[in-house]
């Protein structure tokens, strides 16, 4: 009888533990991290806040409208990327969060983000909000000078961010980006917390 009854509780916790979700693309926390509250501006010229990342999942892109090469390639594998959700597509969201606030205007940004999908969301803060949050979210970013004080460039991390639909760092998705793996991870995510 005693067997009977610690063979049930071992099938029990085997059985009814919360799966854990293996990803090819990145790596996801052990634990997710909350992020502290922020106030941005959308690229909408509306605040962009912790609620906006709630109920779905989003991938954070922090980059510049002017960049050469790293933020084109990477907003475009991102496109790939939901071409290739599916159905699933409504249910993760892509962020362009713009480090280059003096130039990257609300405006700028939406002109941008035209050229990659409509349903591409972005947002930018002042230096103050923009250091905090990447402190919260795990991104750097600093100001190279170029020949000319408008000239600059920005230096920037290459990952993405993965946040859950509860608003918390879940984990980051890191280059080489293979479209098609991504996509892979991303359904099996929101498979797990439909």
């Amino acid at each position: 009888m005693a067997f009977a009854v610690l063979g049930g509780i071992f099938s029990g916790v085997f059985l009814l533990r919360p799966q854990v979700v293996e990803i090819s693309s990145g790596t996801l926390l052990k634990t997710p991290r909350v992020i502290e509250p922020f106030v941005l501006t959308s690229a909408t010229g509306a605040p962009f806040t912790n609620a906006d990342l709630a109920n779905h999942w989003t991938l954070v892109f922090a980059g510049f409208t002017f960049c050469p090469d790293v933020c084109p390639t990477t907003l475009a594998e991102l496109k790939a990327v939901q071409a290739k959700l599916g159905d699933d597509a409504a249910k993760v969201r892509i962020l362009f969060l713009s480090v280059d606030p003096g130039r990257d205007t609300p405006e700028k940004i939406a002109g941008y983000l035209k050229f990659f999908s409509p349903d591409f969301l972005g947002a930018t803060g002042d230096d103050a909000a923009l250091e905090t949050l990447g402190k919260n979210l795990g991104y750097v970013y600093a100001k190279v000078p170029g020949t000319s004080p408008d000239s600059y460039t920005m230096d920037h991390s290459t990952a993405l961010i993965l946040i859950n639909p509860q608003g918390q760092v879940a984990g980051y998705l890191t280059p080489p980006f293979k479209p098609d793996a991504m996509a892979a991870d991303l359904r099996k995510l929101v498979a797990q917390s439909n």
